[in-house]
């Protein structure tokens, strides 16, 4: 049977890379996103607004998706609209495609929140789980926006008879221009400005993610275990955390980012040194920089996202995760994380983002 993926987020880091890789396996694949992407070949792009729900009736009228790969959120100011909003876009989305009797397997990305807690609470006291990170660790007793998004997708599997699929990463490095979650681009784009200004390249984050145990996933692992968890049978209905496989410190990655760029590197020094504001006022310095190299993109707000990097960096307690349970299921893709900046930095280049 013909499989035709609906790839919702198409334009992020991890629904691009998902997408790309659907189309290489030969899927038929529908890109749905407000601004669709146009940058990848063979992608369907779908303009659709999740909240407006004749917006997603008229956008998907002709989709016939068998599988569904749900990759995008909405940040508002509180946890409770959090809750609201997103939890609103996937039950629109799921109502749609009931009627149209063609879904087999709806996937969701979330992440490693469902454990440190939501934005508000963050990596907090009280809210501060055994490491590594399980897929078994019971919910915190707190809101949070994760929550209600796996129940909406439970509740339309119950409803529809489809299965389902969760997938947990860690922070996500890969590309995306105007993603509000890019540590990897947002170190490429730190990097460069301390190259072209002569300064230091500085840990803005805490003492216990500077000497802890960490991991990171690569979106080209994330996208892969997407697709592997909804053609296997054994990984139906299950939850999954998703790492590259390896654990590293900061302490030692971060010397190696900078010998990268060939800048240097100055690790934690008894306090931290957010990254939000180191780069408060680089606005102007990027634009010269962007228009000496001629980059595609001058407004370093659509590239960097310091305060979500700050959020990984400067959590209190050393974050890893456990991904036995998919191994051991057969998902075996690995990969080497300095490789995974590497990749990324390279990638940056060739499209032209940095220098």
């Amino acid at each position: 049977m013909e499989q035709i993926a609906l790839v919702v987020g198409a334009s992020g880091i991890t629904g691009s890379n998902l997408a790309e890789s659907l189309i290489a396996k030969g899927w038929i694949t529908y890109g749905l996103a407000r601004k669709p992407n146009h940058d990848i070949k063979d992608l369907k792009p779908v303009s659709a607004d999740l909240l407006n729900i004749d917006s997603l009736k008229a956008a998907l009228a002709d989709v016939y998706p068998t599988h569904v790969y749900i990759t995008s959120w909405m940040r508002n100011d509180t946890e409770a609209e959090n809750i609201r909003v997103n939890s609103l876009m996937i039950r629109n989305l799921l109502n749609v495609l009931s009627t149209k009797h063609t879904v087999q397997h709806v996937a969701l990305v979330t992440g490693l929140k469902h454990y440190l807690g939501p934005f508000e609470a963050y990596a907090k006291e009280g809210f501060l789980p055994e490491t590594p990170l399980r897929e078994e660790h019971p919910r915190l007793n707190i809101e949070n926006f994760y929550y209600a998004q796996e129940d909406e997708v439970y509740a339309a599997a119950a409803r529809d008879g489809f299965t389902w699929s969760i997938h947990r990463p860690h922070t996500v490095i890969g590309k995306a221009v105007g993603n509000m979650m890019n540590l990897g681009t947002t170190l490429a784009v730190y990097a460069t400005i301390c190259k072209e200004t002569g300064r230091p390249f500085i840990w803005p984050g805490s003492a216990a993610q500077w000497n802890g145990l960490s991991d990171v996933t690569d979106a080209r692992v994330l996208a892969e275990q997407l697709i592997w968890a909804s053609t296997t049978e054994a990984a139906r209905n299950e939850a999954f955390n998703v790492v590259n496989g390896d654990v590293f410190r900061w302490s030692w990655l971060w010397k190696q980012l900078a010998a990268f760029f060939g800048i240097e590197a100055i690790g934690y020094e008894g306090t931290i040194r957010p990254l939000e504001k180191e780069i408060a006022n680089d606005g102007p310095v990027w634009k010269k920089i962007a228009e000496k190299y001629q980059l595609k993109e001058a407004d370093l707000s659509r590239l960097a996202s310091a305060w979500h990097t700050d959020l990984d960096l400067g959590r209190p307690i050393e974050v890893m995760t456990d991904m036995s349970k998919s191994r051991k299921l057969g998902f075996t893709v690995f990969q080497k994380t300095d490789e995974s900046f590497y990749d990324l930095f390279e990638q940056l280049r060739k499209d032209e983002l940095i220098p």
